[in-house]
């Protein structure tokens, strides 16, 4: 099969990239001229220089891969976002407006595929079910408190409007795993024998490794049409979490001793995320503490149901958190990231 990986540079697109490889697929990798390929350096890689912000350079970009082609794509995955912006409007320019660019020149240039996978997060439901702690699910409506979240949402609701798009979106939750880099923030603290968390009230968190998100990929786009065209699925690997689970495995891991958890009111994360937001943002510097870290990290309930995934899709996750961060963190060390 021909597949088109959009923001293939990236943590998640990467991996994408490296099983359709592996699978023995002629794979097209949707680059940006500053991407960084340190991950795509296999000489069977087609590359291809997207402007997902430009309709008419995708025009011209698509008209020319389909001359070289003779053909279309079986399969486009969609995992180019922001997930970090200067401004609240670069989120909502790249995940929908960026999404809204790419179906439109597929279809005027006649390369609609056999599957469009969507790669969209559990965060467009904000803060819900925190009363209980039940799990999220298809049937509850999205409250996007981020403006991560919010563009994703906006997205996903253009998309689902597009009846003769064959789109499946996923959802995962929090993706960890080699390469990336805001969980390695965590592990790097921990190494310096600190571990900062917010919030006194209980939270449960949820995780989903790299790999199975890779897995849910190609679930999607190989199931049979009528289990998983038109439908979105949450994925997670299952389980729940309390709060210092993940920096406790990193710990076990990593052989850190001493470590001082340090956990402070959320009024204070609150402050510092304003100001600092605040001051980036005018000088146009990048930040992690802005009020969109603010609200996710203040999250009590990121539980979801992926009953669905695993009935539709076939889904079952490989890797629990545990062996997840021992893999991760042989990766950080092989690589010198500790």
């Amino acid at each position: 099969m021909r597949i088109l990986v959009t923001g293939a540079s990236g943590f998640i697109g990467s991996f994408i990239v490296s099983e359709a490889l592996e699978r023995g697929h002629e794979v097209w990798a949707g680059i940006r001229p500053t991407s960084d390929l340190r991950y795509l350096m296999d000489a069977r890689i087609h590359y291809l220089e997207l402007n997902l912000s430009s309709p008419d350079q995708l025009h011209m970009q698509f008209s020319a891969v389909k001359e070289q082609m003779g053909s279309n794509w079986d399969y486009v995955i969609h995992a180019a976002g922001a997930t970090k912006a200067r401004r609240p409007q670069d989120f909502y320019r790249t995940n929908d407006e960026g999404t809204r660019n790419l179906v439109n020149a597929l279809f005027e240039e006649e390369m609609m595929p056999l599957r469009f996978v969507f790669l969209s997060s559990l965060s467009i439901f904000g803060a819900i079910h925190e009363e209980d702690y039940s799990p999220i699910r298809d049937t509850d409506t999205p409250q996007p408190n981020t403006h991560y979240g919010k563009s994703k949402w906006k997205a996903e609701q253009w998309l689902q409007e597009q009846m003769d798009v064959p789109w499946i979106i996923l959802r995962p939750t929090g993706v960890y795993g080699p390469r990336e880099r805001d969980y390695f923030l965590m592990a790097k603290s921990i190494k310096q024998h600190v571990d900062f968390a917010v919030g006194y009230r209980r939270q449960e968190i949820t995780f989903v490794y790299v790999r199975d998100v890779v897995q849910a990929v190609f679930l999607a786009c190989e199931r049979p049409e009528e289990d998983v065209v038109h439908h979105t699925f949450f994925l997670s690997d299952g389980e729940s979490y309390s709060s210092r689970a993940f920096s406790d495995l990193l710990q076990q891991e990593m052989g850190t001793r001493n470590v001082v958890h340090i956990k402070a009111p959320l009024w204070f994360l609150r402050a510092v995320c304003a100001v600092n937001g605040t001051l980036c943002s005018w000088m146009g510097k990048l930040t992690t503490l802005n009020m969109d870290k603010y609200h996710i990290l203040a999250q009590r309930n990121w539980n979801c149901d992926i009953e669905p995934a695993r009935r539709l899709l076939g889904f079952e996750p490989q890797w629990g958190l545990e062996a997840g961060v021992k893999e991760t963190v042989a990766w950080y060390k092989e690589e010198g990231w500790l």
